[in-house]
Formats: C-alpha cells, sequence, structure tokens
C-alpha cells in the first residue's frame, strides 16, 4: 500500500478544508512547492494535488501552483479538480502532472469522462467522493442518488488507473477514515482503490493496510498537523511502487 500525502490548493495556498467547506480553511503553507520538496525527501513516491478552486468553477484556477509543484519534485503528481474535458486534461499533463483524476463529470456527464479516459489509456483515474455512501459532485455541494460503488462500477469497462474514495464526513477532521466503506469497495470494484478522508495517526494506516488489495492512501491533515510522521508512515507501510 502506497502512503500519498496531499496538497490542496486554494487561491494558491496549501490548505485544508472540514468536510469540503470553504468557510472552514486552514492555510499550512503559502508556497505550495516547497511542501511538493517536503514530501519528496520523506520518500513519497506520489503525490496527491487537488485544485480546490477548479472544483467549484470547473476549470483549472491554480495553474501556477499546480505547475511549480509539478517542476519542484520528480516523483509522480496526480491532479484533481476541474478537470471537465479533454483539453483540460492536456493541459494539465503538459504542466508535468503524470495522472489526472476526473470527480464532477463521472456522475454528471460519463460520455465525457470516458472520452477522456480514452484519450489517455492509463493516466486517468476516478474520483468519488461520497457523503454517507451517496456521490457528491460539484466540490461536494451537490449530493446524487447514486451509491459510491454503483458508479465506480460503471467506470469498471473504461479501466481507470485507480479511483480516490474519499469519505466527506471524515474528510480533513482527523476520526479516522471509513474501514467498512473502503473495504467495501475494494472489495466490489475491480478498479485499484485508494481511501482518502480522515486519516489521523498511524492506525489508521495500519488499519487501511490491512485490508487486501488496498492499493494506497492519501493523507494530508495529519501530516500537516504532526500526527502522523511521513517517512514513517511510508516505511511502515511497505510502499513498493505502483508503476
Amino acid at each position: 500500500m502506497i502512503v500519498i500525502p496531499a496538497i490542496d490548493l486554494h487561491e494558491g495556498k496549501v490548505v485544508r478544508l472540514k468536510k469540503g467547506a470553504f468557510d472552514d480553511v486552514t492555510c499550512y503553507s503559502s508556497v505550495p512547492a516547497d511542501v511538493a520538496k517536503s514530501f519528496e525527501n520523506a520518500g513519497a513516491e506520489r503525490i496527491h494535488v487537488v485544485d480546490l478552486d477548479g472544483s467549484l468553477k470547473g476549470e483549472g484556477v491554480n495553474v501556477s501552483a499546480i505547475e511549480a509543484v509539478c517542476a519542484a519534485v520528480g516523483v509522480e503528481v496526480e491532479l484533481g479538480g476541474g478537470i471537465r474535458t479533454i483539453r483540460d486534461a492536456r493541459h494539465a499533463f503538459e504542466l508535468g502532472v503524470s495522472y489526472v483524476i476526473l470527480g464532477t463529470i463521472t456522475a454528471e456527464n460519463p460520455q465525457a469522462a470516458r472520452g477522456i479516459l480514452a484519450a489517455f489509456p492509463g493516466r486517468v483515474g476516478i474520483g468519488i467522493d461520497a457523503l454517507k455512501g451517496r456521490v457528491a459532485t460539484r466540490g461536494w455541494k451537490e449530493i446524487t442518488d447514486k451509491t459510491a460503488v454503483a458508479l465506480a462500477r460503471e467506470y469498471e469497462p473504461s479501466n481507470p488507473a485507480f479511483v480516490v474514495y474519499t469519505d466527506i464526513d471524515r474528510d480533513g477532521m482527523l476520526t479516522g477514515p471509513n474501514i467498512e466503506a473502503t473495504r467495501e469497495m475494494v472489495e466490489q470494484v475491480s478498479i485499484p482503490v485508494v481511501a482518502s478522508g480522515g486519516v489521523s495517526c498511524m492506525d489508521d494506516i495500519a488499519a487501511l493496510k490491512a485490508i487486501p488489495g488496498l492499493m494506497g492512501v492519501i493523507t494530508g491533515k495529519a501530516v500537516y498537523e504532526g500526527k502522523i510522521d511521513l517517512k514513517t508512515a511510508i516505511a511502515q507501510s511497505g510502499t513498493q511502487g505502483i508503476r
């Protein structure tokens, strides 16, 4: 299982939100590239970047920060937030991003999502954010009637590189990941799964590692607030690389 540190971007800064609420923002750095470099130095093989403003606007917003992050490190960078078209994805790759993650359009425009997946095979993941099991879109502002597992299954024929499964109730709250829901996703979906949301301590990392077949875990706030030492977490996760 790989440990993937997260950089959430809002107005060019590294921040964390609680349950995706933009009225509850904590800023951790004004230089995202320096944060990315520190993650690389700790042994991270991949960095998870989210353009929070882009997820709301529906197009890239924190472009210069994303480009700076990619230029600062030699490891893989995956990007989510505001990628709705093939052109958006191509632009992200031109900035130096290794993988893009589709969010809102997977639920709202499956045809467009499948078009991006087909255009860049092996380089596109899908992000499924759920509130009480139901898929949320547009920066978590809208809740659909579809379950996270059902949506993931719809994309199995398109062969996404991975699915990032986020439990919104846990995200940024340091209350522990939703182990049961994560296990269900891994067991019922053939796409490799990365868990996200709620990781608060090394015990959480260990609990996720115990889920057979889980590809990885994303952690953000726990690292920024010193509750998890990233270097130790990477070493204890048994990371073997995911290329």
